[in-house]
């Protein structure tokens, strides 16, 4: 019997982001905490001061997508304005963990449980303009066309000027495509794959798809590396501005390609028409040396 050749080049880590139901003991263990990804006392802290450092303030209403158990969540609560904090995250079950368990009953008071949904496609329409979105550890882990979607779908939420930011797996433009690199904690990264790397322009892309103005922030103290991106929400009159200069370049582009080109034609015309005399004066010179 012939058998197929079965080849799996490198196996990639596909865990149960939006179904994983977390066990009493597993949560009394802090597997919940580790789900996603640890570094709990600090990095919460580090999301916050990088918003106040982009301009957050209290009276601003913020979305957290992919909120988890509320590691900068509760940090987030403190901070602002009762009631101005929304979070989004694919798994219900991480969400209620953390917002029985996580938060004290003064950060519960300040934060209505109508403002949380769980959802796997980034629906972060609460009714309400969205100042400041901010996405830690979701593009790693969710595949361009995700990214394409959430961009999308927070369009329409963020109020023109404000900001989402996002941070994600960098790697230099000229990487090969299939190239699968190797991390500190064992899990390689892909392109194709969780665990996701990006070029930058793989997010320029993704934002061409709606009113954003794409920014490169990249080193922000990320304790896993992981650069920072802003996309900034364009308002409609600056959206139509940008439509309105891309069609006039598309219009121009034939016409300066055939003024070139006429020209490039012209300049050789030219250019063979005087050599020509010079070699007609030329001849003439060596048949009569007087002229």
């Amino acid at each position: 019997m012939s058998i197929i050749e079965h080849r799996v080049e490198q196996a990639g880590e596909q865990p149960d982001y939006s179904g994983k139901e977390f066990t009493e003991e597993e949560i009394a263990a802090g597997d919940h905490r580790r789900f996603i990804g640890g570094v709990w006392d600090s990095h919460g802290q580090r999301q916050l001061d990088f918003l106040i450092g982009q301009g957050l303030q209290p009276g601003h209403r913020l979305l957290d997508v992919g909120c988890g158990c509320f590691r900068a969540g509760r940090h987030f609560v403190d901070y602002l304005d009762a009631g101005h904090y929304y979070g989004i995250d694919a798994n219900h079950s991480l969400m209620q963990t953390g917002y029985d368990l996580e938060l004290s009953d003064e950060q519960r008071a300040k934060l209505p449980v109508e403002n949380l949904r769980a959802n796997d496609r980034f629906d972060g329409q609460f009714g309400v303009p969205i100042d400041m979105a901010i996405a830690n550890s979701v593009f790693t882990h969710v595949s361009l066309n995700h990214i394409r979607l959430c961009l999308f779908r927070l369009a329409p939420v963020i109020t023109p000027g404000g900001s989402f930011f996002a941070t994600f797996f960098e790697r230099p433009q000229g990487s090969p495509i299939d190239h699968v690199s190797p991390s500190k904690a064992g899990k390689p990264f892909f392109t194709e794959k969780n665990v996701f790397w990006y070029f930058r322009g793989d997010l320029r892309w993704a934002a061409s798809f709606g009113p954003w103005e794409y920014r490169y922030i990249g080193d922000w103290g990320h304790p896993a590396n992981q650069k920072m991106a802003q996309f900034v929400r364009l308002a409609e009159d600056q959206v139509r501005e940008r439509k309105e200069r891309a069609a006039a370049k598309k219009a121009t582009a034939p016409a300066r390609a055939s003024t070139a080109s006429a020209s490039a034609g012209t300049t050789f015309g030219e250019d063979v028409a005087e050599l020509v005399r010079r070699a007609r004066r030329g001849v003439a010179r060596r048949i009569d040396p007087g002229r």
